[in-house]
């Protein structure tokens, strides 16, 4: 599962590291939404994932073949729900983070904690934007040294492809751990 606020890079990164068509939910911003969704720092966006994207990626030269399945959630608050569906099954997730923006990280770190989902955060480097070093988001995210922070740009199919290994050795490494739960809770009702 691939996570995010809203116009983290969510779509971009399914879409950049696919081996095949995505399969993309994206729909025009409309006047309705001006109320609900911030566009603060994403002015120029026009459309936003409204259910989910899926795409694939096989890495069959992996040390064990791997065939990766990827849902990019959309990045409301409003869509929280929709979240736990997607999270059903998964292995991990990515949290991909704009760093321009970084309020918008807290409630999928805060979902993923919740449920005990594994997950990585990816520092999706924006052109033009100040490039923190993974400690530093770390420290503002108030993360444990446990959870892996990497850097990325979304738009790179190598970089995306890097995450995604990251996540999955770090779902390996935590496969003993306690199982997830999803179980909805209005915590992130209001997020």
């Amino acid at each position: 599962m691939i996570a995010g606020g809203f116009g983290a890079g969510k779509t971009t990164a399914v879409g950049a590291v696919s081996e095949i068509t995505p399969l993309s939910t994206e729909e025009y911003l409309t006047e309705a939404s001006t109320d609900v969704d911030n566009l603060a720092g994403v002015e120029a966006k026009r459309t936003t994932t409204v259910a989910f994207d899926f795409g694939r990626l096989s890495l069959p030269d992996a040390l064990v073949p791997l065939e990766l399945f990827l849902f990019g959630a959309p990045g409301q608050g409003r869509f929280v729900d929709l979240w736990y569906d997607l999270a059903r099954g998964a292995v991990g997730a990515v949290v991909l983070v704009d760093t321009r923006r970084l309020e918008s990280s807290f409630t999928p770190i805060s979902f993923f904690e919740d449920i005990g989902l594994p997950f990585v955060v990816a520092l999706n480097q924006f052109d033009g934007a100040h490039r923190y070093r993974p400690e530093q988001v770390r420290t503002a995210l108030e993360l444990p040294t446990s959870v892996p922070v990497v850097t990325c740009d979304a738009r790179d199919p190598n970089h995306v492809a890097g995450v995604l290994l990251t996540l999955v050795g770090h779902a390996v490494k935590n496969a003993s751990a306690a199982p997830f739960h999803l179980t909805p809770t209005t915590s992130f009702q209001d997020a």
